[in-house]
């Protein structure tokens, strides 16, 4: 077996087991507190609704959070058996609405807000400094990157307070809570989601892009002065060329591996962004659930991070395997 398929098969069968073992601590975490949580979201869910609960509801909520009288490997298995069908409960705040409901709902609105400024940031940020790192230095080095230093020390809910009373309050230009506007159907619709999102969405570019930028900019003026580079240099090829092909290439592995972590944390949402315009992602979600002690929501939204960020890195390693040999070579 080639030793890239080796490596990979490795990184696979740790991320396999890192995986069973955050399933297995969600199972565990609610059987390890005290007293009886099935019994107290069972008590909380009544007084919510006012009723007694569906047969199939009390054993759906025994299953995730713990039946004192039932054996605990069976109570595995049932467990592992519910999340194969990604039952994960029901909420208790908006009872009787299934948890994977809310995450379905909220998930593509993470997704395209998060999903999308994170590349867009990295993009931004990378480019920018390989810019500033081939010009160390000189005037646009001089002027770009303490800006952006500035910006990535100011935290994102600082910036989307003033971009809010600036172009929501006092412009009038954009909105200033939400993710569309229910009233509207088909095209109409999309157009007041790109409308709602611009806010949280420039937020996110603004705070995030300097971050990439000063880490993109140290790697490339360290790797300008490889050996390779000046070679490079010497024989004549096109800047371009040798920026792109051998400087930048080097430079962003660095790099790309702090944007893997960052997809992997997409699914988190940028919770203070969500939660300053009341954006319906998985962090304004989370936020809610946190507020109104929803436990359901909350296990399954943190199996759900867990989860993603892990297969977040896995694909990091298999990308990383292809671009950088010294990887595969270390094992």
């Amino acid at each position: 077996m080639p030793s890239r398929w080796a490596f990979l098969a490795r990184r696979l069968g740790f991320y396999l087991t890192a995986a069973w073992a955050a399933i297995t601590l969600n199972f565990l975490l609610p059987r390890l507190m005290p007293g009886d949580p099935s019994v107290a979201i069972v008590d909380q869910l009544q007084r919510v609704s006012g009723r007694q609960l569906p047969p199939e509801t009390l054993v759906s909520i025994q299953t995730l959070f713990g039946d004192p009288d039932a054996n605990l490997g069976e109570q595995y298995v049932a467990y592992l058996g519910q999340l194969a069908r990604f039952d994960l409960g029901t909420s208790i705040s908006r009872f009787p609405t299934p948890v994977a409901d809310l995450v379905a709902a909220g998930l593509p609105w993470t997704l395209m807000l998060v999903g999308t400024t994170t590349v867009l940031a990295f993009v931004i940020g990378t480019g920018l400094g390989v810019l500033t790192g081939w010009k160390a230095g000189g005037r646009f080095d001089a002027i770009v990157t303490p800006a952006s230093t500035f910006i990535s020390s100011v935290p994102y809910f600082w910036v989307a307070l003033i971009a809010l009373w600036v172009f929501a309050f006092e412009l009038r230009w954009l909105p200033s809570s939400g993710g569309y506007d229910p009233d509207l159907e088909g095209p109409a619709f999309w157009l007041s989601a790109l409308r709602y999102g611009i806010l949280p969405a420039a937020t996110i570019v603004f705070s995030a892009f300097g971050g990439w930028l000063l880490g993109m900019r140290n790697m490339t003026v360290t790797t300008v002065r490889e050996d390779y580079v000046l070679l490079a240099q010497a024989k004549g090829l096109a800047p371009s060329r040798v920026v792109l092909r051998y400087a930048a290439r080097n430079a962003m592995l660095p790099s790309f591996t702090g944007f893997a972590l960052a997809l992997g944390g997409v699914i988190g949402g940028a919770l203070l962004t969500e939660i300053v315009f009341s954006y319906p992602g998985i962090g304004y979600l989370l936020y809610d659930s946190l507020t109104k002690r929803d436990y359901p929501v909350m296990q399954g939204v943190f199996l759900l991070i867990a989860l993603t960020v892990l297969v977040a890195n896995l694909i990091a390693d298999s990308v990383y395997v292809f671009v950088d040999p010294r990887v595969r070579e270390q094992g």
